[in-house]
């Protein structure tokens, strides 16, 4: 597998950032005994018991060292630090492609799985409390888990939202074994041309890094970065979008509503305000995963109305769908970083993409946004310009 562009400036870290991004720390995903007696029996116990054996398990889940939860900060200081030596000798700072497009400080998207046909019983609920926003979202279905009505997608798309694929059964069974994955692949390939699909997220987030771009698919969102409470407890440890060969990774950077309010007990929105806080802090990709068969609840979904309200107050966000987050991705890793050329096309807007400048002061290491306002300017007006085939990195020696 080729390696990832880094997290963010595609900078040259002291360590593999690969190693976190294809989660390498883990040689392979293990499971401690009562998680694989649970997985095991799973599929024959009633809800109740299911939920009571996820609870008795969490003690265990928040052991983990590594990665850190909520927060795992080992690439966002890896690309701090490296950004310090390159700034040593130097008051010019560094210019790059900004992060997001027209100058935007972080972005963020929204994203549904439906794992049961209660799950599309919920889909009309977050759909109106997202309309009242002005926000729209991705909906990844099972292709053979439920019946899916034509106009269920048809209704989406119309009110300006996506469809994704969510595997074809919510068993867990794609990435059990090479076997299995090679025997869903086909299906897979279909389902995303039949529905004009762009995007996959697996059932359960179940995932295996050398694997995935074999989807063929534009973007995957099936990595958490950070996340012990899954079947396949890690992360990537990335708040940014990054590269698996041709094919962008939209990391989950939020906690899962199934995890905070079902297992851990939550009845409050602060876990994703105080870490949306620090993904804005770090001009990161705010990317939360909502599911409609668990926000049933009067009280969920004020829960999840007061956080869209929080979202949109904030300060120069970028809400897109994950398609236009995904083109946009790829687009930027194709431009210069002293001249970022012609606008950007994506699925519903036309982008300008801008500089910024990454310096040093005093509280450490800051981007700024507007420092290069007049050449931003320039290269705009340019309305022609060519882009290089083989880009400069600002943070390559």
């Amino acid at each position: 597998m080729a390696e990832p562009s880094s997290a963010g400036l595609r900078a040259s870290y002291p360590f593999d950032p690969g190693d976190y991004l294809f989660e390498r720390y883990a040689a392979r995903h293990r499971l401690a005994a009562p998680l694989k007696l649970f997985y095991l029996l799973r599929p024959a116990l009633p809800r109740g018991v299911q939920l009571a054996m996820r609870r008795a398990c969490v003690p265990l889940q928040r052991s983990r060292a590594f990665p850190a939860w909520p927060i795992e900060p080992v690439l966002v200081h890896g690309q701090y630090e490296h950004l310090r030596q390159g700034l040593k000798g130097t008051d010019a700072g560094i210019p790059f492609v900004n992060f997001w497009p027209d100058g935007k400080r972080f972005s963020f998207i929204l994203t549904h799985d439906v794992e049961s046909g209660k799950g599309m019983d919920g889909i009309s609920r977050l759909l109106e409390i997202e309309q009242r926003h002005g926000l729209s979202s991705s909906w990844n279905f099972c292709a053979e888990e439920y019946p899916i009505p034509d106009a269920v997608f048809n209704d989406l798309r119309a009110a300006g939202c996506e469809i994704g694929l969510h595997g074809i059964k919510h068993d867990g069974s794609l990435f059990a074994s090479r076997r299995s994955f090679d025997s869903n692949l086909p299906k897979i390939h279909r389902y995303l041309s039949e529905w004009h699909a762009d995007g996959f997220r697996s059932p359960a987030t179940h995932r295996k890094a050398e694997w995935m771009p074999e989807l063929r698919c534009l973007y995957d969102s099936s990595f958490p970065d950070t996340d012990p409470f899954e079947p396949m407890a890690g992360g990537c440890c990335s708040i940014f979008p990054f590269f698996m060969e041709g094919m962008v990774e939209l990391p989950i950077t939020l906690v899962q509503d199934h995890t905070w309010f079902t297992i851990l007990g939550g009845r409050s929105i602060h876990p994703w305000v105080s870490k949306s806080e620090w993904i804005i802090r770090h001009h990161g990709l705010i990317n939360l995963l909502v599911h409609p068969d668990y926000m049933l609840t009067g009280d969920r979904l004020e829960l999840y109305d007061r956080f869209l309200r929080f979202l949109t107050q904030q300060h120069g966000g970028w809400h897109a769908l994950p398609v236009e987050v995904a083109q946009w991705w790829k687009r930027r890793s194709l431009m210069d970083n002293g001249a970022p050329g012609r606008r950007v096309d994506t699925a519903n807007a036309t982008l300008s993409p801008t500089l910024a400048l990454a310096r040093e002061d005093s509280s450490g290491i800051v981007f700024d946004l507007d420092a290069l306002r007049e050449r931003d300017r320039h290269f705009r007006s340019a309305g022609n310009g060519q882009e290089p085939a083989q880009p400069a990195s600002p943070l390559e020696d």
